[in-house]
């Protein structure tokens, strides 16, 4: 019983939840030219900087550390389609040096690989609150199999259930809305490599959790999971300050 008050306390005190909305984000992913990675990083960074003078919420800049093909993922809030491409704030965007540049243009002379999507998220306040109050961050990246997208949301979904049952952060779902083949990515957050190992839990109480959740077992999760994917991607990254 003490254990599940502590844990009642962590997660209220951290009010964050990941639940998907009809929220909007902008998501790019870079990889870098050969020996050009930190003169991107340096310019997305200045974007970053003076972001007010291309588009109207903030933007975040994540580098890949290991298991994924790109370098760099930038990421924002948006308010709405229509503002989005409205005339005025694609009049702004022009202006910077890394968003959305013309086909051919010398951004590109740095930029080996892009990809990017519009998606639905979690609410900003607490996409916000994770990205200031985290430096590390594991994405993941799925396609679906064929008739698959409905059942993969609801196994990730089903897999926060199953994080709620004991003392781990919920991951931050995002679906996509057009612009990439991908279909979901999710971010979870953490301090360090030590908080992303997670608790330690008997074997026992993970797999009556992950039964909770609806799962067969807590050794059927990733099964179940692949059984669902054309393609997954992963990576650990850390926010770019």
């Amino acid at each position: 019983m003490k254990r599940i008050l502590l844990i009642l306390v962590f997660l209220s005190s951290l009010e964050i939840k990941a639940q998907n909305t009809d929220q909007l984000y902008k998501v790019t992913l870079l990889r870098a030219k050969p020996g050009s990675l930190l003169e991107l990083i340096d310019l997305i960074k200045t974007d970053i900087a003076n972001y007010q003078n291309y588009q109207t919420s903030t933007p975040y800049l994540l580098r890949h550390s290991q298991g994924d093909h790109w370098d760099l993922m930038v990421i924002y809030p948006m308010e709405s389609m229509d503002q989005y491409f409205s005339k005025i704030l694609s009049d702004k965007r022009a202006k910077s040096k890394t968003l959305e540049k013309p086909y051919g243009d010398a951004f590109f002379d740095m930029v080996s690989f892009q990809d990017e999507a519009i998606v639905a998220g979690p609410e900003v306040a607490d996409f916000s609150r994770a990205m200031e109050g985290f430096d590390l961050f594991h994405i993941e990246i799925f396609t679906a199999l064929a008739g698959k997208q409905g059942e993969l949301l609801k196994q990730r979904e089903a897999e926060n259930v199953f994080y709620s049952k004991f003392d781990h952060r919920p991951n931050f779902i995002f679906t996509r809305v057009f612009g990439s083949s991908w279909d979901i990515f999710t971010i979870g957050w953490y301090k360090d490599l030590h908080d992303f190992a997670g608790p330690e839990i008997s074997f026992e109480v993970e797999d009556q959790a992950a039964k909770d959740a609806g799962f067969e077992g807590v050794n059927f999760i990733g099964s179940y999971l692949r059984s669902l994917l054309l393609e997954h991607h992963d990576t650990l990254a850390k926010k770019v300050n």
